[in-house]
């Protein structure tokens, strides 16, 4: 009989691919990559045609030795790594490190881990997909380029081993733009007001609209206090009654932005746990009476296409369980636009009868909450949408109309077993919908409330996600890496959901922005992958790229190279005596920030907290503002007096007083606003004087 030998990545996957497959077939695992650039140097020969120079993975000899063992073994080789870039990259190496014979190799894939869709695979066996791995060696390469030449530009302007790279840092650049506009924003004030009415005995609330040439926002407490003094004595007449229907989609099934962003706000998943545990899920997870089984499928995607076998599993599934009424007719789809890469499906559960319920007691909690997250996005794509009664109401007093609405659940559809996170709720009032046209309700009272325009929310991980996604930057296997990346450098920590870029971040966003706008411009990276992946369908030859990009990076660095001279400044001392040997501290900078220490090192080892002036007094006690950092590396403003003295703020106080309160002001970019938002005063920055 003919041996046949299957190499996977990852060790789980041999367990589960063992059982689909007989004695005759042998299934071992890689771990991963066996061969990459070396770490040493960048790896690229670049006098003779951009050639990549590969090496073996240390301490991949062993591996490699074993699966050499294996191949010799073997009548075929089947080599089974993931069903994208990286795993047709990964296969490649695996041939040639191994010298595999081609007559006696062939790469099958499948997008999941089951026994049919295995058994599949080795009935369409084919050839290494060179246009797949020039693609991803391209990435590996332009990536090579881009940190191995930045990276040490940062350390003469940082002065400690950072680096760059080149989707991580347009996502540092998003998250800076993001907190100049936070800090520069100027909250103003505004009021919205609601009439509260009777009606047959049941209270209901309409909001103020405007008057009857359209709407009118209210900006201040006297313009609300002069509308409401015209409405005294006003009746309030129902105008206009509209009677209908809305219906809210059923949601597509899960892609992997998608589904780190629906993780994060249902689950509280980072996007690295979120991707770990569905690797799990798809490589597979023991079930009593089934062994291993693979519950979810490839779980990196921009697809939302679903195979045959599985719209047909799930329309009987629907049908059987919960009704033809329920049934979609017209399955919701993607429309973005943009290029997707749809070599494989949506992610979805390979076996739509394998309800979370039956596994809940056989799994982690995490592994179920997300295989359960899973099953019911993906049932639910394929159920009727929601539909809900509406009844919108405009009531006129005076001059002036107000608007109620409200909304009643008519059919739940997909809705029975699945909830977005951030589905609104909807609130059922019947006196709202029993109201008829010339009704006139009993005044009850007015309810007014402040408000202020609120700044840009703060990325989360999830919103980060899909502003990449958006703007084309990344791919599904790239997003939660470089998150993570940019976290483990301590150039972006993580308080709650929210990401604040740090004073490192900041550092090192400036010298990219100072010196490689165009690395870091969001176009320039996603027509990268647009280039990408022209490489990956055949159009494009992936040394071509290179060829265009590497002249051009080389002329940035040389560049930035006789800039950051010009302005690379020696250790500045401070005012600070060493009291161990007398000498006049400097400041350093290390991966955490700022620090003072004795230019007497190594004879001295003298280091403290370097405690940054701000230039102005505590507004509170008069003593110095310090910069102060959070545990977690997010920069504010505090008194050095402290803890005895409590000020502290998250934007810059000024040495101005407010005209209007007397109290302190703060810079918003280029404007000073004072710290009391109630009290709204705004003026402009006098710019300093120039020596």
């Amino acid at each position: 009989m003919a041996k046949y030998l299957v190499i996977v990545e990852s060790p789980a996957k041999v367990k589960t691919i063992k059982k689909f497959l007989g004695s005759n077939y042998e299934v071992v695992a890689s771990n991963g990559h066996v061969r990459d650039l070396p770490k040493s140097t960048m790896g690229i020969d670049i006098e003779h045609d951009y050639e990549p120079k590969y090496i073996t993975i240390r301490g991949k000899g062993d591996k490699l030795a074993e699966l050499r063992r294996c191949v010799k073994r073997a009548d075929k080789v089947f080599l089974a790594t993931d069903p994208d870039r990286e795993g047709e990259a990964i296969s490649w190496h695996l041939a040639n490190s191994l010298k595999l014979d081609k007559k006696k190799t062939s790469r099958i894939t499948f997008n999941e881990i089951t026994k049919s869709a295995v058994k599949e695979s080795l009935k369409n066996p084919r050839e290494i997909d060179m246009n797949l791995v020039d693609s991803q060696q391209a990435r590996r390469v332009i990536d090579r380029m881009v940190g191995y030449s930045i990276s040490p530009l940062l350390w003469m302007k940082i002065k400690r081993g950072l680096s760059a790279g080149r989707v991580q840092s347009v996502a540092l650049r998003m998250l800076c733009d993001r907190e100049e506009e936070i800090n520069a924003f100027i909250p103003k004030e505004y009021w919205d007001m609601d009439v509260v009415l009777k009606y047959k005995n049941k209270e209901f609330a309409a909001n103020f609209y405007g008057d009857k040439k359209g709407k009118i926002e209210i900006s201040g407490k006297q313009q609300l206090d002069n509308i409401i003094g015209e409405l005294q004595g006003c009746d309030f007449t129902v105008k206009n009654v509209k009677k209908g229907s809305r219906t809210r989609k059923a949601p597509i099934p899960f892609t992997t932005s998608t589904l780190q962003q629906e993780a994060s706000k249902a689950l509280n998943f980072s996007t690295q746990k979120t991707m770990r545990i569905a690797q799990q899920l798809y490589e597979g997870v023991d079930i009593k009476e089934r062994g291993s089984v693979g519950l979810i499928t490839y779980l990196r995607t921009d697809s939302t296409r679903v195979s045959e076998t599985a719209e047909a599993q799930v329309k009987e599934f629907i049908e059987k369980n919960y009704g033809q009424t329920y049934m979609t007719k017209e399955i919701n789809v993607k429309t973005t636009g943009k290029k997707i890469q749809d070599a494989h499906e949506a992610i979805r559960p390979t076996d739509v009868t394998l309800i979370p319920e039956k596994v809940k007691d056989q799994l982690p909690r995490d592994q179920f909450r997300l295989y359960q997250l899973i099953w019911r996005r993906f049932v639910a794509s394929r159920m009727q949408s929601a539909v809900y009664e509406t009844t919108n109401v405009a009531i006129e007093a005076g001059n002036y109309v107000f608007h109620a609405s409200t909304s009643r659940l008519d059919f739940d559809g997909f809705m029975k077993i699945y909830t977005e996170s951030d589905n609104e709720k909807v609130v059922t009032n019947n006196a709202i919908a029993k109201l008829e046209k010339d009704e006139v309700p009993t005044f009850v009272k007015f309810e007014e409330n402040q408000h202020f325009t609120q700044p840009p929310a703060h990325f989360t991980e999830a919103a980060l996600v899909k502003a990449m996604e958006e703007q084309g930057i990344g791919r599904p296997s790239t997003y939660a890496p470089t998150i993570t990346t940019i976290i483990a450098r301590r150039y972006v920590t993580r308080e709650k959901k929210n990401l604040y870029v740090t004073e490192l971040g900041e550092a090192v966003n400036n010298v990219m922005k100072t010196a490689f706008k165009v690395i870091i411009n969001t176009d320039f990276t996603a027509n990268m992958e647009s280039l990408l992946d022209a490489v990956e369908e055949g159009t494009v030859e992936w040394k071509t790229i290179i060829r265009n990009f590497y002249p051009d990076l080389n002329e940035m660095v040389k560049d930035a190279e006789q800039k950051l001279e010009k302005i690379h400044i020696a250790d500045e001392e401070s005012d600070e005596i060493c009291e161990e040997c007398g000498r006049r501290m400097v400041i350093k900078y290390g991966p955490h920030g700022k620090f003072l220490a004795c230019p007497g090192f190594p004879d001295c080892k003298n280091t403290k907290p370097y405690l940054e002036k701000a230039g102005v007094p505590c507004p509170k006690c008069g003593k110095d503002v310090i910069l102060r950092k959070t545990k977690k590396g997010r920069r504010y403003f505090g008194c050095i007096d402290n803890p005895d003295c409590d000020f502290m703020s998250w934007q810059k106080p000024s040495t101005e007083k407010c005209p209007k309160c007397g109290g302190y002001m703060v810079e918003k970019g280029n404007k000073l606003a004072c710290a009391d938002v109630e009290c709204g005063y705004v003026q402009n920055k006098i710019p300093e004087k120039s020596l």
